[in-house]
């Protein structure tokens, strides 16, 4: 079902409309059911499937433990503005760890899957890797950057209002975005900013605000991660003949952090071969601590 476009500009309200789920009867041990939110292109974005599979997989544990690692496969597109049902079955609860596995279906078929492992916190000794020196969250203000909507001021149509305020989170680049231009010098880095519009809610206990920033994380997650693999060939989310698709998806979390905050999106492409790539990146709060890895590939025709 296509649905009209409905933009909350400026505000958070497309990810929280996206995350909220209502239980169900299903053929697993607990089910929900969550529905994809407007995008101006044919099927649904893949980080609303990520979310919401999320979002299941926590309602099934304990207060006492949280996601550390996802690792999900997109199946099939779905479409925008329908009900997806996701099937969670519990594979274990042990006193440390939990592990969950989930099915996104729509339509009788299964459109995403994915595993989730829950680990309850303990005190032990830290290291991280610092974020590369050229997208160092101690050096750059993100506030003296270009928003989207800046960028792409005297262009329209749905693309560039659903890039300038339909996302629920202020994206700005570190090169230049690829909304309408490519990169001449294809670089294979890039640093975004995000930061959702509003504050996000603080819920009643604080394993629920931070499984709350958690989901957030995997649902801006998936908006610019391929553009370095983009970045490489040349190539820009207008160019003509582009098709791409998100094809895997793993993610680590490894410290809690608000994404209603400037968080630095590090992101590097790895490889670019037969019409797929991967890419990999980091999240980082300002004073620089590494909350989150992500890799992903992804189908790129150009």
């Amino acid at each position: 079902m296509r649905m009209p476009p409905v933009l909350a500009p400026g505000t958070a309200h497309t990810f929280l409309r996206a995350i909220e789920l209502t239980p169900v009867d299903g053929p697993t041990d607990q089910s929900f059911e969550a529905t994809t939110q407007y995008v101006p292109w044919p099927k649904a974005y893949g980080g609303d499937m990520v979310a919401q599979a999320t979002a299941a997989m926590q309602a099934t544990v304990g207060a006492d433990r949280a996601l550390h690692s996802m690792h999900s496969y997109f199946m099939r597109p779905v479409d925008i503005g329908a009900t997806v049902r996701y099937d969670v079955e519990i594979l274990r609860d042990g006193r440390g760890y939990s592990t969950r596995s989930v099915r996104g279906v729509q339509n009788g078929k299964t459109a995403f899957t994915a595993l989730g492992s829950f680990h309850v916190q303990e005190d032990g000794p830290e290291f991280q890797q610092s974020a590369p020196e050229s997208a160092d969250p101690q050096t750059m203000d993100p506030e003296t950057l270009r928003t989207a909507a800046e960028v792409l001021e005297g262009t329209t149509g749905p693309a560039s209002e659903y890039w300038s305020h339909g996302r629920s989170f202020d994206m700005r680049h570190v090169p230049e975005p690829l909304y309408l231009t490519s990169d001449a010098g294809a670089v294979p880095t890039q640093a975004v900013w995000v930061k959702a519009f509003q504050a996000l809610p603080d819920l009643d206990d604080a394993q629920a605000t931070a499984d709350l920033h958690r989901t957030a994380l995997t649902y801006v997650c998936d908006y610019t991660i391929l553009e370095t693999l983009l970045r490489v060939r040349g190539l820009n989310w207008s160019s003509p003949g582009l098709a791409t698709a998100s094809l895997d998806h793993s993610m680590w979390f490894h410290r809690d952090g608000r994404v209603d905050d400037w968080i630095l999106y590090a992101q590097d492409a790895i490889s670019v071969q037969h019409n797929r790539g991967l890419a990999m990146g980091r999240f980082y709060d300002r004073s620089g601590r590494l909350l989150a890895t992500v890799a992903q590939e992804g189908m790129i025709r150009g």
